[in-house]
């Protein structure tokens, strides 16, 4: 009897594993990327541009989550490069992760490695980039994870699936601008253009005919992936006479909500269904983004657009006339109080099927500031940062410094000494009023410091931004987890008062979150991902300029919470 009782539960084990999304296997996908300089002309420059195959935007990576993905990445180039996988979770595979000398040595010239990860418990719109110095102004591309066989979308079925890439666009090299910036110690200068899927569009001299067209038939609906990929500039994005229904953030489900005008950070994805007009409108239609700024500096203040352009219904002569163009309407640059409304609209699915899984008590808490600082000049050199001095950046006071080997290594084999120190501080080392009149000294200092997190920390983590040269906001991306958004405010943090209405049901859950122009963010995750993890603002100047940090995250004492042992073709420093 217990034997055909056994039996019985085996077959009913294998029939579930047939039917249901949770017991699926994934299949192990392989994809080759090149990287190469590929002569590219915009804006009637040419020059030869660093790419994954010869394409910019890069190929598009799709899998399924449960698939194992091995990317082998061949270096072609004189640069050093590394690929990080922006939004893929690592469990256990930090390796993989991408950022160069915090989870590899970089990949020098004529050398190869197979990053090899598997998709768990995700799907949605992820990216890839390039991640050391500026590089990934043209090495990045979409990282599509499809639901598993036979899951539905938790929205309607959309008649195609389309990404939408931003992206900058320089004259020069980008590698001789930041190189000139950390050199005199001023800001980089800024960008050419912007790019829809790498093209600057009609409102840019020299460019009508290098305009991204997105072509569409009445009465359907579209999935637009939207991806920001630019280096500096958060974005305002808006198509003329639709509206977008966004349904998903970083890769996670979103309650649907209506809007005409999206706000995107660099690093973020947003994905939103296009619903078409139900005839032909008679017209086309602009698809515009430009930056949102409220900093001191300079900055890309131009405009990129694409056109939306309907199928021509049967016997529709379009020769006949020219057909109106329509133009959206943006916000204004510096319009803080749009960026806090959409951001405020963004809450998760919370349901059995897609919860919520928030953590309510918290181990760990942090307070860390986030924001711009100086230097001394060096002596004999003239600086042209503020007054003379040098630009920076920096968490907590602390300008995070790149070490010559990779940090993971260091930490695995236990030999942290003289790479990096784990005494990050938990709160800024000098409280001041972070939002107000800024401090007369505004110098940072210097180090390679970590916090380190015992396996299943949970942690709440407030994100303060200072008015120090100026109150910008900050996209923080934290590789290696998720985040829940508990809350969010203006000016500066109460901790006495704004606990109290932080959303411990349906926040959002992202991995990179603008921190307020004058304000601040609280996020809550659990530190279940053994392995050393970056967290860096995704305004790629901040970020060389310091403002990053590291997470340690020890092993757990089960066999599946230890991190993997470094494959064998990690690239040496």
């Amino acid at each position: 009897m217990r034997s055909s009782f056994a039996s019985v539960a085996a077959l009913l084990y294998i029939c579930l594993a047939l039917i249901s999304p949770e017991f699926a296997a994934g299949i192990t996908r392989h994809y080759t990327f090149n990287i190469k300089r590929h002569n590219v002309t915009r804006l009637c420059n040419s020059r030869s541009i660093l790419t994954v195959n010869g394409k910019w935007p890069g190929p598009r990576v799709v899998a399924r989550e449960g698939d194992t993905v091995l990317v082998k990445v061949v270096n072609h180039i004189a640069e050093n490069v590394s690929i990080h996988w922006h939004g893929i979770r690592q469990l256990r595979t930090a390796w993989a992760d991408g950022p160069s000398y915090i989870t590899q040595c970089p990949i020098q010239t004529n050398q190869s490695y197979i990053y090899n990860f598997t998709i768990t418990g995700q799907r949605g719109t992820l990216w890839y980039h390039a991640h050391i110095s500026w590089l990934r102004v043209s090495i990045h591309g979409p990282l599509i994870i499809l639901p598993v066989k036979n899951a539905s979308y938790p929205f309607q079925k959309p008649y195609k699936e389309v990404p939408i890439i931003f992206a900058e666009w320089f004259n020069v090299d980008p590698e001789a601008v930041i190189s000139q910036a950390l050199q005199t110690g001023g800001g980089p200068n800024i960008s050419d253009a912007y790019t829809i899927n790498s093209f600057p569009g009609p409102l840019y001299n020299c460019s009508s005919k290098d305009t991204y067209k997105l072509k569409v038939k009445p009465g359907k609906t579209y999935l637009l992936r939207l991806i920001n990929a630019a280096l500096n500039d958060e974005l305002f994005f808006s198509i003329a006479n639709h509206t977008l229904t966004v349904v998903e953030a970083d890769a996670i489900y979103v309650k649907p909500f209506e809007t005409d005008k999206i706000v995107i950070t660099p690093g973020q994805t947003t994905n939103v269904l296009l619903k078409t007009k139900p005839y032909f409108p008679g017209a086309t239609f602009l698809m515009a983004a430009r930056a949102y700024f409220t900093g001191q500096g300079t900055f890309d203040n131009t405009t990129t657009a694409g056109i939306l352009e309907y199928e021509h219904p049967p016997g529709y002569n379009s020769h006949i006339k020219q057909l109106p163009l329509f133009k959206p309407t943006l916000p204004p640059i510096n319009d803080t109080n749009s960026v806090a409304n959409f951001t405020r609209k963004f809450r998760s699915l919370a349901n059995s099927k897609f919860p919520a899984n928030v953590p309510q008590r918290v181990d760990r808490k942090f307070f860390f500031t986030v924001g711009l600082g100086t230097r001394p000049c060096p002596q004999n050199t003239t600086c042209q940062g503020p007054n003379g001095t040098m630009f920076m950046a920096s968490v907590n006071n602390v300008s995070f410094t790149l070490p010559s080997v990779a940090i993971i290594q260091a930490y695995f084999f236990g030999q942290s000494n003289g790479v990096y120190t784990t005494d990050f501080p938990s709160n800024p080392p000098v409280p001041f009023n972070y939002t107000g009149t800024p401090p007369n000294n505004t110098n940072v200092s210097n180090g390679t410091r970590a916090v380190v997190l015992p396996y299943n920390t949970s942690v709440e983590l407030v994100l303060q931004e200072t008015s120090i040269l100026g109150i910008e906001s900050h996209p923080l991306h934290l590789h290696g987890f998720n985040f829940f958004v508990v809350g969010q405010g203006s000016g500066n943090y109460d901790p006495n008062k704004d606990p109290a209405n932080f959303n411990l049901v349906d926040p959002v859950e992202r991995n990179t979150i603008g921190v307020p122009s004058g304000g601040w963010v609280a996020i809550r995750f659990l530190a279940d991902n053994p392995g050393v993890w970056f967290m860096h603002c995704h305004l790629e100047v901040h970020t060389s300029w310091g403002l990053k940090m590291v997470w340690i995250v020890l092993d757990g004492p089960e066999p599946n919470q230890k991190l993997l042992p470094p494959p064998s073709d990690l690239p040496q420093c």
